[in-house]
């Protein structure tokens, strides 16, 4: 019984080197299957291929993802906040939410980590083979709002519709007027219709979103599309910034206060007397 040069022998047990060299396009190695398939390097080069190519992809998934420096979710203090969810927000971390098109967002004030927990996600995200693209609400829509044709304007907002997970951070720290609220309409809906996730954060209420957008008409459907499919986490807390930057000022007021008070406490030196220099 004869076999194409691309299938592995009839009623062989499933081959999955057969099916990753079909995932990597090594059409030579399949045309002459039948020499090679075992050859004792074969597995080595699948395995350097695979691994190689992992890296790449994951080097530049994370330059386009954009998500800067941040701290780990293990230097994350859950013993701050007055009230946060800590079940939900771990939950994110499984990135089940992607895979189910539901929209992720994070609500609470200044400093309270959303930023943190957001560019954590983005990372857990790309780690698992996911592309991402982060950006801030103002970087975003000055992006869009700078482009000077319909063509330009598409292909930009393709580089956010496109990617499986789009991280928007900082909506409501600053107003927008129409034309920047129907940018961000654009996406939403695309992504939408789509059914692809978004993570955003923000520090105002959706009743408040009239505020960030005024006069803006697409706001309450922008605020429905956004709510249909999606989970909102509440963090109430004072800002961690300002809390660390109080335990620094008073660590640093430690340190000085110690080193005045060695410094008083240092026995007086014997002065020099007069007369002949010491032998």
């Amino acid at each position: 019984m004869t076999t194409t040069p691309h299938e592995p022998p009839s009623g062989a047990a499933p081959n999955t080197l057969h099916q990753r060299l079909q995932t990597l396009g090594f059409w030579g190695l399949l045309a002459n299957w039948a020499q090679v398939h075992n050859a004792p390097w074969l597995q080595t080069v699948v395995t350097y291929e695979e691994a190689e190519r992992a890296r790449r992809s994951l080097d530049r998934r994370q330059r386009n993802a954009r998500i800067g420096t941040f701290k780990l979710m293990a230097d994350f203090d859950w013993a701050w906040p007055h009230q946060i969810d800590r079940e939900a927000i771990e939950d994110t971390f499984t990135l089940q939410f992607i895979e189910d098109g539901i929209n992720i967002v994070l609500y609470g004030g200044n400093g309270v980590g959303k930023s943190m927990i957001q560019q954590n996600i983005a990372s857990q995200a790309l780690l698992r083979g996911y592309s991402v693209r982060f950006t801030t609400a103002s970087d975003m829509l000055s992006d869009l709002a700078a482009q000077d044709s319909s063509t330009s304007l598409n292909r930009r907002v393709a580089r956010y519709v496109n990617p499986s997970l789009l991280c928007v951070d900082e909506v409501g720290y600053l107003s927008y007027d129409s034309r920047y609220a129907d940018l961000l309409f654009e996406v939403v809906t695309r992504r939408y219709q789509a059914k692809k996730t978004i993570v955003l954060s923000t520090n105002k209420r959706f009743a408040e979103w009239p505020q960030v957008f005024p006069n803006a008409a697409c706001v309450v459907t922008l605020v429905d599309r956004l709510l249909h499919r999606c989970e909102c986490i509440d963090i109430d807390a004072d800002s961690y910034r300002f809390k660390e930057a109080q335990e620094r000022k008073a660590a640093l007021a430690k340190t000085r206060a110690n080193r005045h008070k060695k410094t008083n406490g240092r026995s007086p030196q014997t002065p020099r007397t007069s007369g002949a220099p010491p032998q």
